[in-house]
């Protein structure tokens, strides 16, 4: 079913290109039909990129799908054109008297300062505490899971002696959870970062319930056991170059930096493996989409629509 989205949105012509299901803002509000109201806040800085990754994997559902784009105003993007800002998202002022079904937010590529360090972890902070109270279930990818475990439940993060890069094997913990409904026993996923949170900080929170880890890449999902916040410490909405891009960009600026595993054929940086992570990965997203929001959030969100 259709994801509810701008009509001039660079990622409509390139996910139509993918025969996903795009309905168009235009057309969407023919439709006698309240879709979901899902929020991105992009904290990556290739926004473009992030924002048509998250929306594949959000267009698996047979409900409209209806998504607002945020950045924080406290960081300047070096890589995205302002225009695209002004077009497409919005600040965090311009929705938070209103109410969303779900919230994501992205990863971004500072694990090496300290949360406090961070030039709008003060906004991000304001944005998490409203979201406790405004949202119905919220999704921190990667660097964003790490920030949220730590503001809600001051889980610390670690330093590695080595990023951690590459395609991992996964194994799930309670496959009865619905957000793990359907997933095979194990699976492989993507990770890409400098910062771990380790399994015998999370064993203390009894709120928390560890889902899925992997012996070589530590742990990848987490969930609040009400459903309200769900923290994927690696990348799903990955594309098959990504790891690829990344590798080369750590080269190019002269890092240290080993291949990632598990990814190039052979070894051969100029050879990918096929994508081995989209099917779960839909599936997540899915799960989450219809056992955390669709049957949770209420028919009326109260922001004065006329539903």
């Amino acid at each position: 079913m259709p994801l509810n989205i701008s009509d001039n949105l660079p990622a409509v012509k390139i996910l139509e290109e993918e025969n996903i299901f795009v309905m168009k803002h235009t057309r969407a509000v023919s439709q006698d039909i309240r879709p979901l109201k899902i929020l991105l806040l992009n904290l990556m800085p290739t926004k473009i990129t992030t924002e048509t990754q998250l929306l594949r994997l959000l267009s698996n559902t047979p409900l409209q799908v209806e998504v607002t784009l945020i950045y924080t105003t406290m960081h300047i993007s070096k890589n995205t054109p302002k225009e695209h800002l002004d077009t497409f998202y919005k600040t965090f002022d311009d929705i938070s008297s209103r109410h969303y079904d779900g919230l994501i937010i992205t990863g971004a590529p500072i694990e090496h300062l300290q949360y406090e360090d961070v030039d709008y972890w003060d906004e991000m902070v304001q944005i998490m505490d409203w979201a406790d109270k405004n949202v119905t279930s919220t999704m921190f990818i990667c660097w964003a899971a790490q920030a949220g475990l730590y503001h809600h439940y001051k889980v610390p993060k670690y330093m590695m002696d080595e990023k951690m890069f590459g395609v991992f094997n996964h194994k799930v913990y309670n496959p009865k959870n619905v957000i793990v409904r359907g997933f095979d026993d194990e699976f492989l996923a993507p990770h890409s970062r400098y910062t771990e949170i380790r399994k015998k900080d999370l064993e203390k929170i009894e709120k928390l319930e560890i889902l899925a880890e992997s012996k070589e890449a530590g742990i990848f999902l987490v969930a609040s056991r009400d459903l309200k916040k769900i923290f994927i410490t690696g990348h799903f909405e990955y594309d098959s170059h990504t790891l690829k891009e990344e590798y080369e960009r750590d080269i190019a600026k002269g890092l240290d930096i080993n291949k990632p595993k598990n990814y190039f054929r052979n070894e051969d940086p100029s050879i990918l493996h096929s994508v081995r992570w989209r099917s779960h990965a839909s599936l997540l997203f899915s799960n989450w989409l219809n056992y955390c929001v669709y049957q949770i959030t209420p028919y009326k969100l109260d922001n004065g629509d006329a539903e």
